[in-house]
Parts: C-alpha cells; structure tokens; sequence
C-alpha cells in the first residue's frame, strides 16, 4: 500500500494535498497497483462517451486520510488553468480517476495526465455536480475547509 510517499522524478501523473494527513504523490504504476476492487475496469460502462480504466476517488481518499476539517475537494489542471470545486461529501463515492487507455498512461488529447469523471453527473450549469466538474488535464488535487478554487462559469 502507498502511504504518506511522495515521488520526486517525472512520473508523477497527481498530487493530491490540502487538508489531509498524508500528501501524495502518484505514478502510473502507482495507480496500477490498486487492489482490483478499487480499480475501475472500462469507465464507458459509467459514461459511455469515456473510456479507458481508473481508480475510484474513495481509494485515493483512504490513503490521503482527509483531516476532519475537509468539505471540498478542488480538481486542479496546470496545463489549462482550469479548476472546478465541489463537496466532498457529494463526490466521494461517485468521482474516478480515469489514468491509463488500454494500459497505457492517458495522452494529453486523451485528457491526460488525469481525468476525473463523476458518475451520473447533471448537465453543465444545472448542478454542482455537472459535467463541467468532469475535468481533464488534472494534475492535482486538494482538499480544503470550504470551497475552493473554481473556474466554472
């Protein structure tokens, strides 16, 4: 299991940090070696318009162990700018990490290095869990006490 381990070359593909006990950082082995019911075999069983395989957020989360003080998970992307910021409570059990294409790492017009689905999001602008948090290009993600960072319009 991956605890509180942080990699310090260039394959790191996410980092996930704010207010949580143990800060990581994730390789496309790493996320590869989640337990196979952590996994996510196939995401366009969830989302038809997806594909590839990930890792659920809950799996992310129980090695992170956010701190009590944590409402709000905040996916950030270096590549566009862009960041989208919902609560915790209501993405934990539904988000996935979609990171690799038929075992490969996603490639940037893949959306890679992370993209973060929700299962049975609501339509942009109707809900804040819309498609428009179903973010591609993510390279990070924290946890915060409140709302954070959010580009949505």
């Amino acid at each position: 299991m991956i605890w509180c381990r942080t990699v310090l070359n260039t394959d790191v593909l996410i980092r996930v940090s704010g207010d949580v006990k143990c800060p990581l950082a994730l390789s496309h082995a790493d996320l590869a070696a989640f337990a196979d019911d952590e996994q996510v075999r196939d995401v366009s069983r969830l989302d038809p318009r997806r594909q590839g395989d990930g890792v659920t957020l809950m799996s992310v989360l129980s090695r992170v162990r956010p701190q009590p003080s944590a409402t709000h998970l905040t996916l950030l992307s270096s590549r566009d700018g862009f960041a989208a910021s919902v609560s915790l409570d209501a993405v934990s059990a539904r988000g996935v990490l979609i990171y690799q294409i038929e075992g490969r790492p996603l490639a940037d017009d893949e959306g890679g290095p992370i993209r973060f689905l929700i299962s049975e999001s609501a339509a942009c602008r109707t809900d804040e869990l819309d498609d428009c948090a179903n973010v591609k290009f993510v390279d990070r993600i924290e946890l915060t006490s409140g709302k954070g960072r959010d580009t949505r319009e």
